[in-house]
């Protein structure tokens, strides 16, 4: 059962920005810190790329982990209307790979950045910096940080328990 009424939730959803979202005007201000100029939001290049480098050929996705499944302890799935939500996020990774894919085939590299990259403790200037070498390089894409390869979690874990798990340093 959800904890808010529906028309609260409704008034929640309806909050969730798609631009200009922290974690992207956090990476867009070190990318800029190092010199580095690009353009926002590509209407015709498929999924709407957050930043992109036109000369380069380049594009980068600032993705919540939530909503696109980065599999850090911020992906969750409410408990009430899973079915709902497992299918919403089915969606919206499809979406991504399609528009990842389509920007490949066309010559274009592609870089993820992971909200839990940019927030809470994150140094986003280590994401810039990531990105600045990204792009001098040839890897045609990218992830920061690296989606996990542990099983998906219901909460956070304990402070405790993740500096056990992770020998002190936070998994993203």
């Amino acid at each position: 059962m959800d904890s808010v009424d529906p028309i609260k939730r409704s008034a929640i959803m309806r909050s969730v920005r798609q631009k200009n979202t922290g974690p992207e005007v956090a990476l867009r201000q070190g990318l800029h810190a190092l010199g580095l100029r690009y353009r926002l939001h590509a209407k015709e290049l498929p999924g709407r790329p957050d930043i992109v480098f036109r000369k380069r050929r380049a594009c980068v996705f600032v993705h919540g982990c939530f909503w696109h499944r980065h599999g850090c302890w911020k992906t969750t799935t409410p408990k009430s209307n899973a079915d709902f939500w497992n299918e919403k996020f089915r969606a919206n990774e499809a979406r991504d790979r399609r528009a990842v894919d389509t920007l490949l085939a066309a010559g274009w590299r592609v870089a993820t950045i992971w909200e839990c990259g940019l927030t809470g403790k994150a140094d986003p200037s280590d994401c810039a910096e990531f990105v600045a070498r990204w792009l001098a390089g040839d890897e045609p894409t990218g992830d920061y940080p690296a989606p996990t390869a542990k099983p998906r979690r219901a909460e956070p874990p304990s402070a405790g328990a993740l500096a056990a798990e992770t020998g002190g340093r936070p998994e993203c």
